[in-house]
């Protein structure tokens, strides 16, 4: 089965950046987009970013535009997601994700925290 490991995640001033780090096994990883998501406090978990498996970005939440951007190693079997001109209101525990065999698997998710 696909197993999913989020890295990266941390505690930044606002303004600051991080780079967030999802390796995937047990899949063909080069043949499957990887969606990033994240999940506040009392809230959904919402779609973040998504990067298809030719490396093409389909999708950025309206919140993130211009400032997140999502990319992908093939040959380490990663994705990233870079984060700039962070806010307190991106502090959420950030998931990434993949559909595969009929199931929809998640990380366990890495904590992100920016202080005001």
């Amino acid at each position: 089965q696909a197993q999913l490991v989020e890295s990266g995640g941390g505690l930044v001033q606002a303004g600051g950046s991080l780079v967030l780090s999802c390796y995937a096994s047990g899949l063909p990883f080069s043949s499957h987009a990887l969606p990033w998501y994240r999940q506040a406090p009392g809230k959904e978990r919402e779609l973040v970013a998504r990067i298809s498996s030719s490396g093409s970005i389909t999708y950025y939440a309206d919140s993130v535009k211009g400032r997140f951007t999502p990319s992908r190693d093939n040959a380490k079997n990663t994705v990233l997601l870079q984060m700039n001109s962070l806010k307190p209101e991106d502090t959420a525990v950030y998931y990434c994700n993949t559909a595969y065999a009929t199931r929809d698997y998640f990380g366990q998710g890495t904590q992100v925290t920016v202080a005001a």
